[in-house]
C-alpha cells in the first residue's frame, strides 16, 4: 500500500461505483419492489464505507503496514459481496 490516502480512494472509487451500478440498475427497472432491493445494497455500501474509514483513521494500531493490508483485503471481499449482491438482482 503506497498510502493512507490511496487506500482513502481506493475506498471511496470502488463503493461508489458499486452504489453507481445500483441507481444505474434501478433506473432501468420499471417495478418498484426490485428497486427497494438495490437501495438495501446502497444502504449497506454506505455502511461498508463508514467502517472502512473509521479502521484507516484509527490512531492505536501497533503495526500499520498490517493494518492498512487488512482494511484493503476487506475492501476487496466487501466489495466482491456487494457485486454478487448486484448481479443477483
Amino acid at each position: 500500500m503506497a498510502s493512507v490516502k490511496n487506500l482513502k480512494k481506493d475506498i471511496n472509487y470502488v463503493l461508489s461505483d458499486i452504489i453507481e451500478e445500483c441507481y444505474v440498475w434501478q433506473m432501468l427497472q420499471d417495478d418498484t419492489k426490485k428497486v427497494e432491493k438495490a437501495e438495501k445494497i446502497i444502504d449497506e455500501a454506505i455502511a461498508t464505507f463508514d467502517e472502512l474509514i473509521v479502521k484507516v483513521n484509527a490512531n492505536n494500531i501497533e503495526n500499520k503496514k498490517l493494518h492498512f493490508k487488512s482494511v484493503n483485503a476487506e475492501l476487496y471481499t466487501k466489495g466482491q459481496e456487494l457485486l454478487a449482491k448486484i448481479e443477483k438482482l
